[in-house]
């Protein structure tokens, strides 16, 4: 089935969405500070680490075996949480996991609005889906406890990274929107706070403590789900996802279906490799890991929805199914010169960056004018693909996507059938294109071109007119030989088109 992200602003393509950001200075000077500080860790990190490229091509072989054989992992996994005490509930967009969702809090909660909150850790899937506001619409609050993510909540913001979603505003900022919020959100923020990490952190932790004793209800996400056993895993720098997963009463997981590995020996991979590309450490402050329930320790009732949402049909792309391997570390936001001068917020998708660039347009399928621009948004100079560490070659990916853009355009349902919406592209641009396609089936107008082309190299603009003044305006046109090829071979090898 299609994706669908619930609860979002329909966002403008890419081109326009960015053009304001790109003029933004703060923006781009908190940007550039920030992701140039975190690759250049990683790379230390990475460095001591004289396995790594076994260790990324022991991730790649991991996913894509799991990719393959994900139906049988799912049963697997879901006979393994039940057997652990667990309930699995399977969710094929994002309507229906937000139903199931709101309904266990509502049952959880009855008519007591002390129990009409929940706590969240920091999940991705929940935000695809749009879970909070789908909650707040069923008379429930969310509360994120992670710190970037409380910021954007607080602020009424959207997230601009995968790691750091609050990656856009500097400390100053973060201070005005915890002095002006946070009392209208229970605690009131202390006074005098000014914007040092150290206190900004404290201001955080006095606002979240009494959430996390009071809410009977945690909503989390995971890292990874192991089948061999039920295992969730879910790791953090902070220890207020710990709070989450063991102080509720309940305990509910929303999960994309590809998060899944087969054995508990996998982790070992994976565990080496996150923190790494992510947060540039050797290992995650906290680990927290989970199976099922246990009497007297962490909750009592713990539910697993299994969400879908597009990753199906995501899954019967050859190309594109690498998207899936993802286990969003965020490293190729923070080499990418298109997201550094851009930001998160131009990619129209809660997945920004390169990653975003191709999984957004495959997991929602709907044919917008924002998700035909994604494949676009990217130069293509490889530098994702240098450092995923589970080698998505997102390149390839890019240009997958964006030849099925120019041929039939995204993937949109109709029934039960998925077919591709008719590209729109610029007449011009068409009418170039029919052009060549007739040159290069008929060789003697295409060799007669290229002499004329040749002979007349002097008058040829250095920019193009009209509408091709969107393409040259930032890039000069290549020049053209001074001889064609079939010439130059002709005159220094002899005989017809160089038979000698």
């Amino acid at each position: 089935m299609s994706g669908t992200y619930l609860g979002m602003p329909a966002f403008p393509a890419f081109p326009e969405a960015a053009r304001g950001a790109v003029h933004n200075p703060t923006l781009r000077g908190n940007l550039r500070h920030a992701t140039h500080t975190i690759r250049d860790k990683r790379v230390r990190a990475v460095a001591e680490l004289d396995d790594w490229a076994a260790l990324r091509e022991a991730g790649k072989q991991i996913k894509d075996h799991t990719l393959r054989h994900l139906d049988r992992y799912l049963v697997q996994m879901e006979e393994a949480v039940t057997a652990a005490g667990g309930t699995v509930h399977w969710a094929a967009d994002a309507e229906e996991a937000n139903r199931i969702v709101a309904d266990l809090v509502k049952a959880t909660g009855g008519g007591d609005t002390e129990k009409r909150e929940v706590v969240k850790v920091k999940s991705m899937a929940t935000q695809e889906i749009g879970l909070n506001e789908a909650l707040e619409a069923e008379g429930v609050h969310a509360y994120e406890t992670d710190l970037a993510e409380l910021i954007v909540q607080l602020g009424k913001d959207r997230p601009s990274h995968i790691l750091v979603p609050a990656i856009h505003r500097n400390r100053g900022e973060i201070r005005d929107i915890f002095r002006s919020e946070m009392g209208e959100w229970g605690r009131p923020a202390p006074e005098g706070l000014t914007d040092t990490p150290a206190e900004l952190a404290e201001a955080a932790r006095l606002h979240l403590r009494e959430k996390f004793l009071r809410a009977r209800v945690g909503i989390s996400g995971a890292n990874f789900m192991v089948a061999e056993t039920g295992t969730l895993v879910v790791v953090e720098s902070e220890g207020n996802g710990r709070m989450c997963l063991t102080l509720p009463e309940t305990l509910i997981s929303v999960v994309g279906i590809e998060k899944i590995v087969p054995r508990w020996q996998d982790l070992e991979v994976f565990l080496q490799t996150l923190p790494r590309s992510s947060t540039a450490e050797r290992m995650n402050p906290y680990t927290s890991m989970w199976t099922g329930t246990t009497d007297e320790d962490g909750p009592r009732v713990f539910h697993l929805v299994l969400l879908d949402n597009g990753r199906t049909d995501t899954l019967a792309d050859e190309v594109g199914r690498q998207a899936l391997r993802c286990i969003r570390c965020s490293a190729c936001l923070n080499v990418c010169p298109v997201y550094e001068r851009a930001g998160g917020h131009a990619y129209g998708s809660v997945y920004p960056g390169p990653i975003g660039a191709i999984l957004s347009p495959q997991l929602r399928g709907t044919g917008s004018e924002v998700d035909a621009s994604l494949p676009y948004a990217s130069s293509l100079c490889g530098a994702c693909y240098e450092v995923c560490p589970v080698a998505i070659d997102i390149p390839e990916v890019l240009v997958h996507l964006r030849e099925r853009v120019v041929q039939g355009g995204p993937a949109v349902r109709q029934g039960n059938r998925v077919v591709l919406k008719p590209a729109k592209g610029h007449a011009a641009e068409r009418a170039a294109m029919r052009a060549a396609q007739w040159a290069f089936t008929h060789p003697g107008a295409l060799r007669t071109g290229q002499r004329l082309a040749s002979r007349t190299r002097r008058l040829h603009p250095r920019t193009l007119p009209g509408p091709g003044r969107a393409w040259s305006g930032a890039r000069d046109l290549p020049e053209v030989p001074v001889e064609p090829f079939r010439d130059w071979w002709q005159r220094t090898h002899g005989g017809k088109d160089g038979a000698k």
